[in-house]
């Protein structure tokens, strides 16, 4: 089998390996090409289970999630015209597609359980001195109202950027820069909480 070629876009020459394969494999996937669809799959995998999981406190929709995002990658990867990355384009359906599940009656059940697991989660956080500061993280990241959360995730734990972002979450570049903004408050002032300390947090 010839190697496929990329998508013609600016982005690949702007951008490193991984993009440039990215942009080959879906224009492999465009053509039918299953072996690079499953590349494309197990490449992304990983990082949407986690992206998933902190989002909704919930590894049985992981699947659910990544296989409907991924079904949609298959049925319009010819739509894809290289006008954002597309790891930033794969994540953006994954979003949507965990945004429409969420938004079923027994999933906000399920979901509410999931918080209360994060408060169960966090009270042992400020319990124990010795949690190492991924769990006091994660713990200050569950505080977090849904939409600054998956901000805050897509930024400094996909590496994506404020225009990025827009895309993925469809919302104005503004809007996620202020959402950023006040998440980074609320973590300042729930962090200290978290340790144990009662000074200085936000009525």
């Amino acid at each position: 089998m010839t190697s496929p070629e990329p998508i013609e876009s600016p982005l690949v020459a702007e951008h490193g390996a991984d993009d440039t394969r990215d942009f080959a494999w879906l224009a492999a996937v465009a053509r039918g090409d299953r072996v690079a669809f499953e590349r494309l799959y197990l490449h992304h995998h990983p990082r949407l289970a986690r992206f998933i999981v902190r989002q909704s406190g919930r590894h049985d929709l992981v699947d659910e999630i990544v296989n409907e995002a991924f079904w949609i990658v298959w049925s319009q990867a010819a739509r894809f015209r290289g006008e954002s990355k597309p790891s930033t384009w794969i994540i953006g359906i994954a979003w949507r597609c965990l945004m429409k599940s969420l938004r079923r009656p027994a999933a906000w059940a399920a979901s509410e359980r999931a918080e209360r697991g994060f408060d169960d989660a966090v009270a042992d956080v400020t319990d124990d001195a010795r949690r190492d500061l991924r769990d006091w993280l994660h713990a200050g990241l569950a505080l977090l109202p849904p939409d600054q959360r998956a901000t805050i995730e897509l930024a400094y734990f996909l590496g994506q950027s404020c225009e990025e972002i827009a895309t993925i979450m469809e919302c104005p570049v503004g809007t996620v820069k202020a959402r950023l903004f006040h998440a980074r408050v609320r973590l300042r002032n729930n962090l200290p909480v978290l340790a144990g300390d009662t000074v200085g947090r936000a009525p």
